[in-house]
C-alpha cells in the first residue's frame, strides 16, 4: 500500500443532544458537556455514540453522567458498522482501491423521562444514594494534582534530590576503578 493515499472523507456535524465519542477525548469533558445539555440547556436526552476503540470510554461516560445527574434512564444498543476506505493511486496506471471493514458500535441514551422498559438494554435510574449531584462549576474544573510541579515553590519545605553537594557524587574516595581489590585474573 506504498503507492495509495487514504482518500479523506467529510464527517457530517453531529446534531445536537448526539455525542460522539472519541479514543482520545476527555470523560470530564464530554460529562460537563453532557451535564450542561441536560441541566443548563434542558434537553431531554443525549445519545452518546462511539465506535471502535472508544467503547470503553462510551460506557465509563454513561455511568460517570449517571453517577452526577440524578434520575437518569439508560438503553444501551450495540451492533457493528460496515466502513469503507478509499484509496487513490500515487502512480499512473493503477486503479483506486476501496477496502470494507467492520467494526463495533455502541449507541447509549440517556434520558431524564422514562424510555421503554421493555427495550432490550434498559436500565433504570440509580438510586439516589448511588448519585452525587455536582453543580456544573465543579465538573468543569479541572481536577487532580494541585501544582507540585518542580517550578511550584509555593511552599518551603525541603526538595528531595540530589544537589551538588560538599563531597561530590557521593563515592567518597572509591571511584569507578577496581583499586587493590578486583575479582580479575591475576588476583
Amino acid at each position: 500500500m506504498d503507492k495509495y493515499k487514504l482518500v479523506k472523507k467529510e464527517r457530517q456535524p453531529a446534531p445536537e443532544g448526539e455525542i460522539r465519542v472519541t479514543a482520545v477525548g476527555r470523560v470530564a469533558a464530554y460529562v460537563s458537556y453532557i451535564a450542561k445539555l441536560l441541566v443548563d440547556e434542558g434537553k431531554d436526552k443525549v445519545e452518546i455514540k462511539a465506535q471502535g476503540n472508544a467503547l470503553a470510554k462510551a460506557v465509563t461516560l454513561a455511568e460517570v453522567a449517571k453517577r452526577r445527574i440524578k434520575g437518569l434512564h439508560q438503553i444501551t444498543k450495540v451492533g457493528s458498522s460496515e466502513i469503507e476506505d478509499e484509496y487513490e493511486p500515487l502512480e499512473e496506471g493503477l486503479d483506486k482501491v476501496v477496502t470494507k471493514r467492520f467494526t463495533s458500535v455502541v449507541e447509549i441514551t440517556l434520558s431524564k423521562t422514562a424510555l421503554d422498559t421493555s427495550a432490550l438494554g434498559y436500565q433504570a435510574p440509580l438510586p439516589e444514594d448511588q448519585v452525587k449531584e455536582v453543580d456544573l462549576e465543579e465538573l468543569s474544573r479541572p481536577r487532580g494534582r494541585k501544582g507540585g510541579g518542580k517550578g511550584d515553590d509555593t511552599d518551603d519545605r525541603p526538595r528531595k534530590g540530589k544537589g551538588k553537594g560538599e563531597k561530590g557524587k557521593g563515592k567518597g574516595d572509591k571511584g569507578k576503578g577496581k583499586g587493590d581489590k578486583g575479582k580479575g585474573k591475576g588476583d
